[in-house]
């Protein structure tokens, strides 16, 4: 297999998909919502994976606090008595 980076490239690189791709749990858990709820806005493509995997999806985090911005701002509206 050909290497196309150093090790400090690698580390990097590794150091940064870890900081900024969020598994399917960990959607769950930022988000607050449920498996189903989270198939729902990937199928409505409110919510994009940037990758599919067998049995997981992986997001990037920036997508992933944007839609929690745009349900709380959704709720706000809805929810007035909340505050």
């Amino acid at each position: 297999m050909t290497r196309y980076y150093s090790n400090n490239t690698k580390d990097e690189f590794i150091k940064l998909a870890q900081s900024e791709i969020l598994t399917s749990s960990e959607v769950l858990d930022e988000l607050q919502i449920s498996r189903q709820a989270l198939s729902s806005l990937v199928k409505r493509e409110k919510l994009i994976p940037i990758k599919e995997l067998t049995r997981d999806r992986l997001f990037l985090k920036e997508d992933v606090e944007r839609r929690k911005e745009a349900a709380k701002k959704f709720y706000a509206n809805y929810q007035p008595y909340d505050e």
